[in-house]
């Protein structure tokens, strides 16, 4: 069964990429969240590490339909992190080197070509590229979980995408205040990560990224989770009320034996002496349930009980 994180990557390529400046924007994301610069025979190009070959295939399309290049297969990587084979794809040529400077990653100057850490304007003039942005970088760099379904507790939402230094990290994190979206940064070993753990704000990068089904999954167990929570609520309520009407009880009949034991109960007035039998008689009837047998308020009969119990602590006190 696919992970709610292949879902969205999946849900991703199914939609496509529209535009060439947004393409731009998703190439951009994805490189410098899955490949790196490389060069070779004085030539500067990329190299792009994916474990999925649905991706590979997209990334492979995009790039020969719109920008003229193609991937050359470099082989099967085996990650030690995560246990699996990654497919490694190279791309270095003279047009490499220019599309490169196209997605604002490298500049060319006079004196040689300098790496460009920052997220460029020029490459998200606009919110369609921010949204395209942000889809290249969760398919390169992102996961998303979600809690269990049975679980009760309200934690386990987690959205993140891992860029390879903070510079880049840094900006993404501006770039999402366009999509009114506050994500934090933390440094994890070599690598930065943007993430959010908010439900709702999960929601919002969701839709923006375009991903209707996996948006439509998300809000069914949020709302099961939300009837879960209010019913399991309901119950530890109904546990505690349960609890309190067990310990007033056992209070009350104490205090009713100490009577019994020091000056009797028939030394009661006729009105606690009705209160005291009723209790003995039902130590499991709650508060309300005792007033309604009697036909006398809830408020009334603990009243009385409270003279009972402060006899008792007087008669105790003696």
């Amino acid at each position: 069964m696919a992970s709610f994180t292949e879902e969205i990557k999946q849900e991703i390529i199914s939609n496509g990429i529209e535009g060439r400046k947004c393409k731009l924007a998703f190439l951009s994301a994805f490189i410098r969240t899955s490949g790196s610069v490389i060069s070779k025979g004085g030539n500067f190009g990329f190299e792009i590490i994916t474990e999925s070959k649905s991706t590979a295939t997209f990334l492979c399309e995009m790039l020969e339909n719109d920008f003229s290049l193609t991937l050359d297969s470099a082989g099967i990587r085996y990650d030690n992190f995560t246990g699996r084979d990654k497919l490694n794809f190279t791309c270095v040529d003279e047009n490499a080197g220019r599309v490169l400077s196209d997605l604002a990653i490298v500049r060319y100057r006079d004196d040689g070509v300098s790496l460009m850490f920052g997220i460029d304007d020029k490459i998200i003039p606009d919110v369609e590229c921010v949204s395209a942005f942000l889809k290249g970088a969760f398919l390169g760099g992102g996961s998303c979980t979600l809690p269990d379904e049975g679980s009760y507790s309200r934690t386990g939402y987690h959205f993140e995408v891992v860029f390879s230094n903070k510079t880049t990290a840094d900006d993404f994190c501006d770039m999402l205040c366009a999509l009114d979206v506050l994500a934090k940064l933390v440094a994890r070993k070599e690598s930065a990560v943007v993430y959010v753990k908010s439900k709702e704000v999960i929601s919002d990068l969701l839709n923006a990224m375009g991903t209707e089904k996996c948006l439509e999954k998300l809000n069914r167990l949020v709302e099961l989770k939300d009837r879960t929570n209010n019913v399991n609520r309901a119950s530890n309520c109904s546990v505690s009320n349960i609890d309190k009407t067990v310990t007033a009880s056992v209070n009350q009949i104490s205090a009713i034996e100490t009577i019994r034991q020091t000056i009797g109960l028939k030394n009661l007035s006729p009105l606690l002496f009705e209160v005291a039998e009723a209790r003995l008689a039902d130590p499991n009837a709650s508060m309300q349930e005792l007033a309604d047998r009697l036909k006398i308020s809830k408020s009334c009969i603990n009243h009385r009980m409270r003279k009972i119990a402060e006899m008792a602590r007087s008669l105790s006190q003696d």
